[in-house]
């Protein structure tokens, strides 16, 4: 007991350097804790994929669509329970400042594939019957202030045109990680402009969505699809919807991989702060640990304190850094909810911030705590004055 008092008497005793320290340490944890969960919401998508659920594109990229008559040659193939389909349509609302998914689907069989996406049955069958109805997640609608009945223009860039829609339906994800900031309108609105507009374009689609009756079959039923339109004009990849938002994520592994740097550098940079603040310490205090060793204390007394008082300053800042790591995401989830729609510091994300606090206070303090318990009395005594 004695120890501890003068563990945590020593590591406050000059107040504004250990303060600095401290502040130091938990604007480390902060950023460490941001950027881990900034990391994880980019795989946020792929974590909340289904396992029954296949999704097939044409074999040479995503940008070359499939005709339509695919879908009753999918529907056909044994292990499959429902067929979608739909186009990615990417239109601008205002300006680029303010983007936002939409895509164009089959809206019936749409929902029937999603039913994360929860609609009152009141908005669900006014969207179904409104060939140029749309629906928005709950988020998106209060970002813009939408309301059921407003009409929402969209500047196509993928499909040239101002497109109107009117806002049917408003769901709600039915998990807190759901995606709410997305638009859906019907597939057939767009496929009968293209009709006048670009014929040529019509009767395509982005993407096919096939639910499986048991997620042990999406294999099989994967290979049978692509094996039938093997060597057609429009050959086919179909893969597991986590394979496929896996696909968008490996085109961003290098920013990822940036951002996990950054957070390791930052941690590194604090444990090089702390271990000069540490060796300062104990530098001034070897006739004090000297003094102590002709008093009776043994080299591993001195090593406890020394190493004991690093602990403290570390854990201090690691806890500060938790604690305010929670207010940091909550005022990103507000201010910038158009990129980051969730935001929520994982259990695992705070046990990571306390390793790293415990890892620069292990790491700060060997040095020191080695110094003090190695020195002779003499030499320690020497130094006074």
């Amino acid at each position: 007991m004695f120890l501890l008092k003068l563990i945590i008497r020593n590591a406050f005793r000059h107040k504004l350097r250990s303060i600095l320290t401290v502040v130091g340490i938990a604007i480390a944890i902060i950023a460490f804790g941001l950027l881990s969960t900034l990391v994880g919401l980019w795989y946020h998508g792929v974590e909340a994929s289904s396992a029954s659920r296949l999704v097939t594109r044409n074999a040479i990229s995503l940008v070359f669509p499939l005709p339509l008559s695919y879908k009753d040659r999918i529907r056909q193939v044994p292990g499959v329970k429902t067929v979608s389909y739909g186009n990615w349509f990417g239109g601008i609302y205002i300006d680029e400042k303010h983007f936002f998914a939409n895509e164009a689907m089959e809206p019936k069989s749409f929902l029937e594939l999603y039913p994360e996406f929860i609609l009152t049955p009141e908005q669900k069958d006014a969207f179904l019957r409104d060939r140029k109805g749309c629906i928005v997640g709950k988020r998106l609608a209060d970002t813009y202030g939408w309301k059921i009945g407003d009409l929402i223009t969209l500047r196509g860039t993928i499909f040239p045109g101002q497109w109107e829609f009117v806002l049917r339906g408003i769901y709600r994800g039915a998990e807190k990680g759901t995606e709410e900031r997305a638009l859906f309108f019907h597939w057939d609105y767009l496929n009968e402009t293209l009709k006048k507009t670009m014929p040529r374009r019509a009767d395509q689609v982005g993407f096919y969505m096939i639910d499986v009756e048991r997620p042990e079959l999406a294999a099989e039923v994967s290979q049978a699809v692509d094996a039938i339109f093997k060597n057609s004009l429009a050959e086919t990849l179909t893969e597991t919807e986590k394979a496929f938002q896996l696909g968008f994520v490996a085109m961003t592994e290098a920013i990822l991989v940036a951002i996990q740097i950054v957070s390791y550098v930052v941690i590194v940079i604090i444990m090089v702060v702390a271990a000069n603040t540490m060796a300062m310490t104990a530098r001034e205090r070897i006739a004090e640990y000297a003094t102590m060793k002709t008093l009776g204390f043994g080299g591993w007394h001195i090593a406890g304190i020394v190493f004991g008082e690093s602990i403290v300053i570390a854990l201090s800042g690691g806890l500060l850094g938790v604690a305010l790591t929670f207010p940091a995401a909550q005022w990103i989830q507000v201010e910038l909810a158009q990129f980051f729609p969730v935001f929520t510091i994982a259990p695992l994300t705070i046990a990571l911030d306390i390793l790293a606090a415990l890892a620069v206070g292990v790491v700060a303090g060997i040095f020191p705590t080695w110094r003090g318990a190695t020195i002779g009395i003499a030499e320690g005594l020497r130094r006074i004055g």
